[in-house]
């Protein structure tokens, strides 16, 4: 995934299709006091500058989906791995709520759920059957909309093609929502598609790619911005 920094205008449209897609309960505002919220794409908030010179900007957050995640090292029963398209994926029935993985990821992407989601009748109607709600006692984190992914692969499949750059370029809920076109998905692996090319450019970075995790989200910095 590529964030461009400067499509970014902090809508936060990400962030709620998110929300909506995947299940992802409120935490209300007693738990939101105790610091028990829930956000599988957060958004970062920096500030540049001294006052009264001084900007403050939002950066949006999802997993990283790292290609040497230190979750998946620490998890004693597996429930975190990494599948053959490079994601970073959890088993919820498997997880024991240990919360290593939530203490290992350097970019507190992970979340636990200490109570059991609870909807409102007229939210309970509106979840998505594709994705499994969350017991109390897991952690649970972004998937990168991995059952869209699915569901792609397999309209390709019977349309008897393989799975192009254009079907998944905006297919993460994210991706889908953001007005300005600031996020791209893709495969990394093909030189040729839009994210890897982005990926290329003299903009790229990655949050603590000095850890040696090797992050799978790219963002490009800002130019509109720089004097």
């Amino acid at each position: 995934m590529v964030i461009d920094l400067d499509r970014c205008t902090g809508c936060t449209a990400c962030a709620v299709a998110c929300r909506v897609e995947n299940n992802v309960p409120v935490a209300g505002p007693d738990e939101s006091a105790r610091g028990r919220q829930i956000h599988w794409m957060d958004m970062l908030a920096t500030t540049t500058g001294e006052y009264p010179d001084c900007r403050r900007r939002v950066v949006p957050t999802p997993c990283n989906h790292c290609d040497d995640p230190a979750c998946i090292k620490v998890c004693p029963v597996g429930a975190t791995y990494r599948n053959d398209e490079g994601i970073v994926a959890q088993i919820w029935a498997r997880c024991i709520g240990c919360r290593y993985c939530t203490v290992a990821c350097p970019y507190g992407r992970r979340y636990f759920n200490w109570t059991a989601p609870a909807w409102t009748p007229a939210a309970a109607q509106q979840l998505n059957p594709d994705v499994a709600t969350r017991p109390a006692g897991v952690v649970e984190k972004c998937t990168f909309c991995h059952h869209r992914i699915r569901a792609a692969r397999a309209h390709a499949r019977r349309d008897g093609r393989r799975l192009a750059d254009a079907d998944v370029r905006r297919l993460p809920a994210c991706a889908a929502s953001c007005p300005t076109g600031a996020i791209t998905f893709g495969d990394l692996d093909d030189p040729d598609s839009a994210v890897a090319r982005l990926a290329r450019s003299p903009r790229a970075t990655r949050l603590l790619e000095e850890l040696g995790t090797e992050p799978k989200v790219y963002y490009l910095r800002e130019e509109r911005w720089t004097e």
